[in-house]
């Protein structure tokens, strides 16, 4: 599923302690209504209490798992919002070593990978207090391929990779020089430099990618790997935030295919998947750009389904967001979407998505950037 990012930054640094008071209300009140168990006054002078004394609160696991589900519920960038419920939250708060929180980022990936059977999953790891710098991991995804700046200045891989490969050379990492080359994860501790972590082969679940009708595109060696996994973000919940809290769901086929492999700032493939179809190219007017993403897309989703890995294409994907908004507008709830990321990039036209417009209010708990 398409990058469920807010453009709304938050200052991570120096909490504001009547902003973490109001948030925290207001998160509070929000957790009680959708979970009526016992009034929330109690829980209310709790936090005031804590904040007074710490500048900061602590979540409970019930205010946690429910915090990081509608942060996703509320995530206006992601198409694939319709199981926002089943998010598997794995409460790791305690965790702050580098070590550790690489060692459960590998466990992250294998169990949302689940042999092939993508499970939405999110760990959450120690959040920001006064004092208390939470570590980060500066991927923005768990998964990513390397870029290799050449001494001519061509780049071999993803270009969108090539500063953090840079920064992964500095520290050391002798990874390969061709076009699909994990990154190790880079961690930077609540205090001190960052250091590397090589990702376990097992954590990563790559799929080969082969055409049904072509049998030319196996040999151009392209691969992807199953989890699009964000690691980049700051979950903030109720004027707490997380700045280290891998998330993931599964992929749409159109992330890779008209994304990933045929943006020109990235891997480029449209020329040469047009030149292998034998289309011409010395004109727009043939539409080759067109047909060779098709085809590109065709590709990835056949890859997927044939390893038996979770994917969806965005027809199937459109039409279940529009099920998730009249639910979400049944419950009484606004439901926030960006036209420009939920309408996907092949094809726009003939998805229900395209046809109407979304209320695009920022609501929190969210993912949001961080500084």
């Amino acid at each position: 599923m398409r990058t469920w990012i807010s453009s709304r930054p938050v200052d991570t640094a120096c909490p504001d302690t009547p902003v973490v008071l109001r948030e925290a209300e207001r998160f509070l009140r929000q957790f009680h209504a959708e979970n009526p168990a016992a009034d929330p006054g109690d829980r209310l002078r709790q936090v005031a209490a804590e904040v007074a004394r710490r500048g900061t609160y602590t979540h409970t696991p019930a205010e946690l798992a429910y915090g990081a589900r509608v942060a996703w519920r509320n995530s206006s960038r992601c198409i694939g919002r319709l199981y926002w419920r089943s998010l598997k939250v794995r409460d790791r708060r305690e965790v702050t070593a580098p070590q550790e929180v690489a060692a459960e980022c590998a466990e992250h990936l294998r169990e949302a990978t689940c042999g092939g059977r993508i499970r939405p999953v999110i760990t959450v790891f120690a959040p920001e207090a006064p004092g208390r710098p939470a570590p980060r991991i500066l991927n923005d995804q768990l998964i990513r391929y390397a870029g290799h700046r050449r001494a001519d200045g061509s780049l071999v891989g993803d270009p969108a990779q090539a500063a953090l490969t840079a920064l992964a050379r500095e520290l050391g990492w002798r990874g390969g020089a061709g076009p699909f080359d994990v990154l190790p994860l880079v961690i930077r501790p609540g205090y001190g430099e960052p250091r590397l972590f090589p990702l376990p082969g097992d954590a990563v679940l790559e799929v080969p990618l082969a055409h049904p009708a072509h049998p030319w595109f196996a040999e151009l060696g392209l691969r992807w790997h199953a989890v699009p996994a964000i690691s980049g973000m700051c979950l903030e919940i109720g004027g707490v935030c997380y700045p280290c809290a891998p998330f993931n769901g599964w992929y749409m086929g159109a992330e890779i295919g008209a994304r990933n492999l045929a943006d020109a700032d990235r891997y480029d493939l449209l020329p040469e998947v047009a030149v292998r179809l034998g289309l011409d190219t010395s004109t727009e007017r043939s539409l080759w750009r067109d047909r060779a993403l098709v085809e590109l897309n065709v590709a990835v989703l056949y890859s997927f389904e044939r390893a038996g890995v979770t994917m969806t294409d965005h027809h199937t994907e459109s039409r279940r967001f529009l099920t998730h908004l009249e639910r979400e507008e049944q419950a009484g709830r606004v439901c926030p979407a960006d036209w420009s990321w939920i309408v996907p990039p092949i094809s726009g036209g003939a998805t229900p998505v395209f046809h109407r417009y979304y209320d695009e209010a920022a609501l929190t708990p969210a993912f949001v950037p961080r500084h």
